[in-house]
């Protein structure tokens, strides 16, 4: 009874958790062991918009075939079943650096969901899946810097990890106090514009969607991630990667997968993530990496080993984004309090040596050149 009122606190005063230790979370990986991942159905990407303590958010990655980067993002945020907002965030990188990346963030106003949970609207904002669960709209004209009007449609199954996706966390775990859950489409074609002051920017080519659910503080679910979005003519391979804080025992927790146009050749949780190479940020003291190696382990259905590597040098990072800094309130309040709380999201996309996917299936060895967006965050020790 003390540690479930010492975790309520925590909830709500954003307080440090006490250590609970690794028998007070279950990994989604204990559900990969026997059912490595299912496939999406549409019930499967509805918002959850749970009354307590969450942030959920659809993020939507484009790779335009004229060589952009971007992703536009609505994020839904409860604290403490208090108070509820939301958010759309679009941002679209200068990926030669000679000027700064658009970045809107925009609080959104009177939030609803479709009847049944597959569709999210606010004023000037819509979100919309399509009745066959095959393809999204994205529209929103809440910041005339950066006009929305995007088509996103999956050429290979969406998966989750295991049978339900999620992580649960909790001393009583048949009855757990908080969650973390990913469903993605690894490989998507995407359409229309993103019109900004200097007009529109044709976003036809390569995408990828993730909707994520933090259904507890996030700095309490999460003190590190890593995550990879690779895209290639034939192939995409995506990872997502966190570690908990030692409330919870440092656990780590990957999911991920590879797919090509019709079908998903893996996906599951025996992935990895290794910082071959780091350099001290003199601002904050986190080890930024510098050489990343991410490696992903399954099989095929029918039975054949898989194994893929992306490796290389990141060059230098895209965005240091200093999360206290730049994010809405809505996070700070969420984070406030914290001891030893200091997030920071490194984001980088290899240009001048782009790196590759090196994919076995059974005997068969392909080796494809990609592109590679990937982000390391550092959130508590």
């Amino acid at each position: 009874m003390f540690k479930w009122a010492q975790q309520q606190l925590a909830n709500v005063a954003g307080t440090q958790e006490p250590i609970y230790g690794p028998s007070a979370i279950k990994s989604v990986a204990e559900e990969a062991e026997t059912t490595p991942y299912s496939e999406l159905t549409r019930d499967d990407l509805k918002w959850q918009a749970p009354e307590s303590t969450c942030v959920e958010t659809h993020t939507f990655y484009f790779m335009p075939d004229g060589g952009q980067l971007a992703f536009v993002q609505v994020i839904y945020s409860n604290v403490a079943g208090i108070r509820t907002t939301c958010q759309f965030n679009c941002k679209i990188f200068n990926l030669d650096r000679s000027e700064p990346h658009l970045w809107c963030s925009t609080p959104l106003q009177n939030h609803e969901f479709s009847e049944d949970y597959t569709g999210f609207y606010a004023n000037d904002c819509a979100v919309e899946l399509s009745e066959d669960g095959t393809t999204y709209t994205i529209k929103s004209m809440n910041d005339e810097r950066a006009i929305v009007n995007l088509t996103v449609k999956r050429t290979a199954p969406g998966f989750q990890a295991g049978k339900t996706g999620k992580t649960l966390f909790g001393t009583d775990l048949s009855n757990p106090w908080g969650s973390m859950r990913h469903v993605f489409w690894p490989r998507c074609v995407a359409e229309g514009t993103v019109t900004t002051k200097e007009g529109p920017i044709d976003f036809k080519g390569k995408a990828f969607f993730v909707h994520a659910l933090q259904g507890m503080k996030p700095h309490h679910a999460a003190a590190r991630w890593n995550f990879c979005n690779f895209q290639g003519p034939t192939y995409s391979a995506i990872l997502m990667q966190f570690t908990t804080p030692p409330s919870y025992g440092s656990t780590v927790v990957n999911v991920g997968g590879i797919a090509k146009d019709g079908e998903i050749i893996m996906a599951g949780c025996k992935n990895d993530v290794v910082h071959l190479e780091t350099k001290k940020d003199s601002e904050n003291d986190w080890p930024e990496p510098t050489t990343i190696k991410f490696s992903w382990a399954g099989a095929t259905k029918d039975g054949k080993p898989v194994e893929a590597v992306v490796e290389g040098g990141l060059e230098e990072r895209l965005d240091r984004i200093d999360v206290m800094a730049e994010v809405p309130g809505f996070v700070k309040n969420i984070v406030a309090a914290a001891a030893g709380t200091k997030p920071y999201i490194y984001q980088y996309s290899p240009q001048k040596t782009k790196l590759s996917l090196k994919l076995k299936i059974g005997d068969e060895e392909v080796t494809e050149e990609g592109f590679v967006f990937s982000e390391a965050t550092f959130i508590s020790e």
